[in-house]
């Protein structure tokens, strides 16, 4: 495909980022971010079969793929979203097994609970020996708390996933408080449920997905002389590295997550490697930096690299929706070019220190806070407004000398990109999102903040800076 042959619909396939690079095409703040990607993917190469880099599970040895397929973010048939394509699906699982990727990760919940079934389909079709697949007892709504009904999760994701053994089985999203991990969990006799079904085999093994405060973190790791936690996911980029904290006060900086699993030999699986799409899709100041040091790589192989270089990692996950971005997290891994010490330094201040500086919402649109029960689409609302800010396109002040096309191109954009009836000012500020961000957004105030600026904007009223 050149560059002068393209369609609207592949050039979305191109843009990456999955939904962050869809947002950034239809809200008109693209043009910049449009030639970057068309350019920087028609010169993408095939990457090679036999050059994955490969980590081993120091417990029983397993060889894992260091790119590990995140099942989160599925190819559609259309632009309905929930229209997943199993053809696509297929297509890209198969692949990932050709060029050496041999983790999958999925859970109950993800893709509005279609993923394990899609999943279960695209795997079944290669040996069992092939590939580990990962999934998570996701019993976040407490009518699925309960014993009868967590067990019954767990036995219809091994039926979804035609299975008869899950090899990596999580904990999803533990962290919030540790009364909270102990109704899940403990309470229920969950965990010993579970400890049964490691030991006769149908679990390999056992861990959880971290997101929350540091003091619960220390509590359930120090449960390891119960457990024994076979492996732990946690959240590891260069912007949560040494910013998780500073970001979100209820976040937790990766370096010290990964220290402490370290320091008991628990391996440490990957997530957000790109938070959602932003570290691949950075403001274009800050990419022109990246392609400088290196123009033959994309902006996203230096966060996977960043992600992948620490030696107790045992696989990073990436939710990739298109085949482009399979292939170049591939490049990346297939092998792995650790980063120097200045490649790391560079990125842990020059780079992430500046992120830090734009303020931005730090949405990873993982939809976790979704669907909202008034329809409001809470991580399009929030990608389009960091998106224009990242982009210098956002309105700030009436008496701009460009604020006028800047005010028209950012309402028509946020129509584009959201229908009206799903947009901040239609949210009734209930709160049932708020608990299950991961990254603990005060979701129901930063809608209201950009319901009353859009409303500004609207009624022209704008006259001074925000933030």
């Amino acid at each position: 495909m050149s560059k002068h042959d393209i369609s609207r619909r592949s050039f979305l396939k191109l843009l990456g980022g999955g939904a962050l690079g869809t947002a950034a095409v239809m809200t008109g703040c693209k043009s910049k971010t449009e030639t970057k990607a068309v350019s920087e993917y028609a010169k993408q190469v095939e990457p090679p079969t036999d050059k994955m880099t490969f980590r081993t599970n120091p417990f029983n040895g397993d060889k894992v793929s260091l790119l590990g397929y995140g099942m989160m973010r599925l190819p559609s048939k259309t632009e309905n979203q929930d229209d997943y394509d199993q053809d696509m699906i297929n297509q890209q699982v198969d692949y990932a097994i050709a060029h050496g990727v041999n983790y999958f990760d999925t859970s109950p919940v993800y893709c509005q609970g279609k993923s394990e079934a899609c999943t279960g389909i695209a795997l079944s079709r290669h040996k069992r020996s092939e590939y580990f697949v990962a999934t998570k007892l996701s019993n976040f709504n407490p009518t699925l708390q309960t014993r009868e009904a967590s067990i019954g999760m767990y036995h219809n994701s091994l039926k979804q996933l035609q299975v008869d053994y899950i090899d990596y089985y999580l904990l999803h999203s533990v962290g919030g408080s540790i009364d909270e991990f102990n109704r899940r969990y403990v309470d229920n006799g969950i965990m010993d449920f579970l400890m049964a079904e490691r030991k006769a085999g149908r679990i390999r093994n056992l861990g959880f997905s971290f997101h929350g405060l540091k003091t619960v973190f220390d509590e359930i790791l120090a449960m390891h002389d119960k457990y024994h936690w076979d492996f732990c996911q946690i959240e590891l980029n260069y912007l949560d590295w040494n910013f998780a904290n500073e970001i979100s006060k209820n976040n937790v900086d990766a370096s010290y997550l990964y220290a402490e699993l370290q320091k008991r030999g628990i391996p440490s699986v990957i997530m957000e490697p790109l938070l959602g799409g932003r570290l691949a899709n950075l403001p274009q100041f800050l990419a022109t930096d990246l392609k400088r040091r290196a123009p033959e790589r994309s902006v996203a192989s230096w966060a996977f690299r960043y992600a992948g270089t620490p030696e107790g990692v045992l696989t990073v996950l990436s939710g990739m929706t298109y085949m482009e971005h399979l292939k170049d997290n591939l490049l990346s891994y297939s092998p792995l070019v650790p980063l120097t010490k200045g490649e790391q330094h560079f990125l842990d201040k020059d780079v992430a220190e500046r992120i830090v500086g734009l303020k931005n919402i730090p949405c990873n649109d993982c939809k976790y806070c979704m669907p909202c029960p008034y329809g409001i689409d809470i991580p399009a609302i929030f990608i389009h407004y960091n998106k224009c800010k990242n982009e210098g396109m956002l309105p700030t002040d009436r008496g701009d000398a460009n604020y006028r096309k800047l005010r028209r191109q950012y309402l028509i954009g946020l129509d584009r990109a959201v229908p009206r009836m799903r947009q901040a000012d239609h949210c009734i500020q209930c709160g049932q999102c708020e608990p299950h961000c991961p990254q603990s957004i005060r979701i129901p105030r930063e809608l209201n903040s950009i319901s009353q600026y859009v409303e500004a904007l609207k009624q022209d009223t704008l006259t001074r800076s925000k933030d």
